[in-house]
């Protein structure tokens, strides 16, 4: 399993920049390194001095490099649909149609994208893997995908198995299902095969995205006052995914009195404008990528004293609502939902009482 680390902040930045540094040091250091950029254009090839492809290319010692090509990774994910078809149906019908027939439509690039880094982790080919992507609120909801889409899965199982049409519909669906499938279904709508190994798939991503040792981010930011309010948003929106934050990185300005106290308790690492075709000063400004675990994490649970605590730096207590249904917690915080499944200690217990305080919203049962 590989650490994964990606690069927030507003365009125009250096995320980039400072993301193909990191993955230079971090291979300069005897890692093998995947540096995969969800950029289209040719402009990160050129800073990498090399034509990019869709399958990954040595570029130096320990230093693989990969353009994450969306029309390219459609063809390949539609492949393996079609195998799941025909492992689960008797008739399968997708075999007519082919992936290069197919259209990116809005949203499937970021989900693309995110089972292409999903595939490189179970490679085990390397240790690190640099994650150029937009940046943005884009880039939080693929990551904090694996966690949204097991809610799903979870909430409306529960509801259609109690509603009047899954009680009346199950039954009916199971002989011809046994006819349709390949495997027997009996049961469970929900609990199927092919479901099973979706939320194997989910929870594998969920426990990764808990771990700042497998999954971490950066902000990035320059002296501009929009780029530092972007950081800051950008900040809390990420808390909200689940993603831990580790650090900053103040690009093109040695003044870091311009930030104030605005990203405590993050460290603040400055970087200096790069020189022509050297990447060393850059290198060697970068934070040790080691020391992630360090980081405030975004939630932590006390059974023992009944609480829970995220942390949502960024956002005032106006903007923070709190809502719970049965044995979940559903945090709104800017434009990002959360929902924290409970702990089975608290499960049952409706919430007592909650406090905004230094950027932590606190919980108690």
């Amino acid at each position: 399993m590989a650490q994964i680390l990606t690069f927030l902040g507003k365009g125009g930045v250096g995320r980039t920049t400072l993301a193909i540094a990191a993955a230079k040091r971090l291979a300069s250091q005897g890692k093998r390194v995947l540096f995969a950029t969800q950029d289209p254009g040719p402009a990160v090839g050129l800073l990498l001095g090399t034509v990019l492809e869709a399958d990954p290319q040595s570029l130096e010692a320990n230093l693989d490099v990969v353009q994450l090509q969306a029309t390219t990774l459609l063809e390949r994910s539609w492949e393996e649909v079609k195998k799941l078809e025909a492992q689960y149906l008797r008739t399968p019908f997708f075999k007519e149609v082919y992936g290069q027939e197919l259209g990116v439509l809005p949203g499937m690039d970021s989900a693309l994208a995110l089972n292409a880094i999903r595939e490189y982790d179970a490679s085990d080919r390397y240790d690190v893997i640099v994650f150029d992507g937009a940046g943005d609120q884009t880039t939080l909801r693929a990551i904090g995908t694996p966690e949204i889409a097991s809610w799903y899965l979870r909430r409306f199982r529960q509801v259609f198995a109690n509603s009047d049409l899954g009680k009346t519909v199950v039954p009916l669906l199971q002989p011809i299902a046994a006819t349709v499938l390949n495997v027997s279904w009996t049961g469970d709508l929900f609990d199927q095969p092919a479901t099973q190994q979706m939320n194997s798939v989910l929870e594998q991503g969920r426990t990764a995205l808990a771990d700042p040792n497998r999954v971490v981010a950066y902000l990035v930011t320059t002296v501009d006052e929009g780029a530092i309010v972007t950081a800051k948003y950008l900040w809390g929106a990420a808390q909200q995914a689940g993603l831990t934050v580790a650090g900053v990185l103040l690009n093109q300005s040695q003044d870091t009195s311009v930030l104030a106290d605005q990203f405590q308790p993050l460290p603040i690492n400055v970087v200096p404008t790069q020189p022509v075709n050297d990447w060393q000063p850059l290198v060697d400004a970068l934070p040790d990528f080691n020391q992630a675990a360090q980081a405030p994490r975004p939630i932590a649970v006390n059974v023992a004293e009944r609480k829970v605590s995220l942390f949502l730096p960024g956002f005032d207590r106006k903007q923070v609502k709190l809502t719970q249904y049965g044995p979940e917690l559903t945090i709104e915080a800017g434009d990002q939902r959360r929902n924290v499944l409970l702990p089975p200690e608290l499960r049952g217990r409706s919430v007592a009482g909650a406090k905004f305080q230094d950027g932590f919203l606190i919980i108690s049962f």
